[in-house]
């Protein structure tokens, strides 16, 4: 399972929240700032001093990673609430942006279930 967290745009400071379960326990390493690496996948939800990412570039980050998990269909995907820790967005501001994910292999926190539907499929809160 690969697990997929909120980061920042240098890549840096996985020291909070699912960042740092994606460093300490999934192989994620300083200095990427999206992407995969180890068993994780770095989705940016704030900038380079930390601030929250507009929206719309989370929007855009998160259209990579539909594209890079349909392109990769071996793998399975756990999504954390990203953007909703350190960024300071709403479930209900960033959850609907992954209506599109694939079913067969994104994994979704189940707090995120009113906003996705019952055709996604959830894990227990992280």
């Amino acid at each position: 399972m690969t697990f997929v967290f909120g980061s920042n745009l240098a890549g840096t400071r996985h020291g909070k929240g699912a960042a740092l379960t994606a460093r300490i326990q999934h192989g994620a390493v300083y200095g990427v700032a999206e992407g995969l690496t180890g068993r994780s996948y770095a989705l940016p939800t704030c900038g380079y001093r930390f601030e929250p990412l507009p929206i719309d570039r989370i929007k855009g980050h998160v259209r990579n990673f539909l594209e890079f998990a349909d392109k990769n269909q071996q793998l399975d995907f756990q999504v954390t609430r990203v953007g909703c820790g350190l960024a300071y967005y709403s479930d209900d501001q960033i959850a609907p942006m992954f209506k599109m994910a694939p079913q067969h292999n994104v994994f979704f926190d189940e707090k995120w279930r009113p906003f996705l539907g019952n055709g996604h499929y959830y894990w227990g809160t992280f």
